[in-house]
């Protein structure tokens, strides 16, 4: 019987892509740059690409915030300052928090049937704001943050800091619910949760070594799956 569910943030509960180009593109503006379609989709390439190294221990989150953008720019030939433009754009984030179709439903069949505990990589005040201002803070008991925490997805010591966090924590009660292979999922093997991916992109056909345990299309099935684990 299940009865913990820790559930990652962006782009499991709330829409990060949507909030990453937004903040994005006012933070651009701010520095003198058109944000042309081309330019937010190939920073959202090198963002994705630095978080990578991340989660690999190959960076800091505090050089990814930097690293980003100096490859950006220089990429695209941009005279810009990556720490002027990484200041604005998380100013900008903390404000963007518009949620995964289905997410507030979702959190609302399962509150009070389950305790519920965000997970997440990011920073931690941008996080508190966009959980705040979203209004998906009282469906959650505690809101771990990789950044407050010291250590990231897919990292044990990530899991093991919510572990011992969590009051009666019974791992075998519990579960981890997200959208990434390389962070949730794996993470949450290597600290031995039941895994639920969250996978949005039915087109994806390759999962390379990494296997969940479950899978779901949409939230809206998360429910009914929780039900059947015994």
């Amino acid at each position: 019987m299940i009865t913990t569910v820790l559930l990652d943030l962006d782009d499991t509960i709330l829409d990060f892509h949507k909030a990453e180009k937004e903040a994005l593109k006012k933070a651009l503006q701010k520095v003198g740059v058109e944000p042309t379609e081309k330019l937010l989709a190939g920073y959202s390439e090198i963002n994705l690409a630095q978080w990578k190294k991340l989660e690999r221990g190959e960076l800091t989150q505090e050089e990814v915030k930097i690293s980003r953008y100096r490859i950006f720019f220089e990429k695209y030939g941009i005279t810009a300052s990556p720490e002027e433009t990484a200041k604005c754009y998380e100013q900008n984030l903390a404000y963007e928090h518009e949620k995964v179709d289905g997410a507030l439903e979702l959190l609302q069949k399962l509150h009070g049937k389950y305790r519920l505990y965000a997970a997440s990589n990011g920073t931690y005040e941008v996080q508190r704001r966009r959980i705040e201002e979203s209004g998906i803070k009282p469906y959650f008991e505690d809101f771990f943050i990789s950044k407050k925490i010291g250590f990231h997805k897919p990292d044990k010591k990530f899991f093991d800091y919510c572990f011992t966090h969590i009051p009666d924590f019974k791992l075998e009660e519990s579960v981890i619910v997200g959208d990434s292979l390389s962070s949730d999922i794996l993470g949450g093997k290597n600290a031995g949760l039941t895994t639920i991916w969250y996978q949005r992109d039915r087109n994806i056909t390759d999962h390379g070594a990494i296997h969940p345990d479950y899978r779901i299309f949409e939230l809206s099935e998360l429910p009914d799956l929780l039900k059947k684990l015994k």
